[in-house]
């Protein structure tokens, strides 16, 4: 990676960025002296996963970055835009919109309820439009616009519907924006999604989906940051591609993986989708 390839001076407005995946991009971009609009809901910690957006603030502040923590529900149209607002007057812009926050739940068509299905979709898909639509009159004013969307390749095959239909069409959501919104902002604004090849080691892997035993066969949500970093990084012509964090990695010269490993040397659980 060259030297240059640097977010100093940049303004991040980061999605569901109190913890996990979001932190983590928040902390890379930090660490080049960027500034960070954390925009989550969370505000007191919840029983199982640990971080608000204050102590992410706090985090990114330490690391060498400025911070804007925003209560942001991004269901709410009126909050993600008081949030895009807010990140304008302290920041003067938005070079990067980061769509990360998310809602999971891996459950099959019977085993859905509407509450849930509609949770996963206005969170994710709707959620990913809404704060792209918010954030774009700005990002077309940056110099070097970029959307990243944390989401799957679209690969259209049973094996990904079948057994959590409800969250894959949320999923593939995210993914439908970016195929969308890159031909539609071509060389205005990159869009892109990205995805990890493996399961990452984050809290909410751990407490809701599989505890040790899954995180132990996983990287840490440093190997997307890094790969996150290496994208928002590159010119407005890299758009419209479904990156995979260790593809992107490798494309940037990076040969030791086992640095990202939660244990070094275990065999590692691939992600859904890939």
């Amino acid at each position: 990676m060259s030297s240059s390839a640097s977010l100093k001076g940049k303004t991040l407005f980061i999605s569901g960025a109190s913890r996990g995946i979001g932190k983590a991009i928040g902390l890379r971009a930090a660490r080049d002296v960027a500034n960070v609009v954390i925009a989550a809901k969370t505000t007191e910690p919840h029983p199982k996963l640990p971080g608000t957006i204050y102590t992410a603030a706090e985090e990114i502040e330490k690391a060498g970055g400025k911070a804007l923590a925003c209560i942001v529900d991004i269901r709410d149209e009126a909050q993600v835009h008081a949030a895009v607002s807010k990140a304008v007057e302290t920041f003067g812009g938005i070079d990067i919109l980061v769509n990360n926050a998310s809602a999971i739940s891996l459950t099959d068509t019977l085993g859905t309820s509407m509450k849930r299905y509609d949770l996963m979709h206005t969170i994710n898909t709707r959620g990913t439009f809404l704060c792209s639509q918010a954030c774009l009159p700005h990002l077309l004013k940056s110099k070097s616009p970029h959307i990243l969307n944390l989401s799957p390749p679209l690969n259209m095959e049973e094996r990904w519907f079948a057994p959590h239909v409800a969250y894959t069409m949320a999923k593939f959501g995210m993914s439908m924006c970016v195929l969308g919104m890159a031909g539609e902002f071509r060389g205005k604004v990159a869009v892109n999604a990205l995805w990890p090849r493996t399961v990452i080691a984050t809290s909410a892997v751990q407490n809701l989906l599989g505890g040790d035993e899954i995180v132990n066969q996983g990287r840490t949500a440093d190997i997307m940051a890094d790969a996150a970093h290496a994208i928002l990084t590159k010119d407005v012509s890299y758009s419209g591609h479904f990156a995979i964090d260790e593809d992107i990695l490798r494309s940037e010269g990076v040969t030791d993986f086992e640095k990202y490993a939660v244990v070094p040397g275990s065999t590692l659980m691939p992600d859904f989708f890939v």
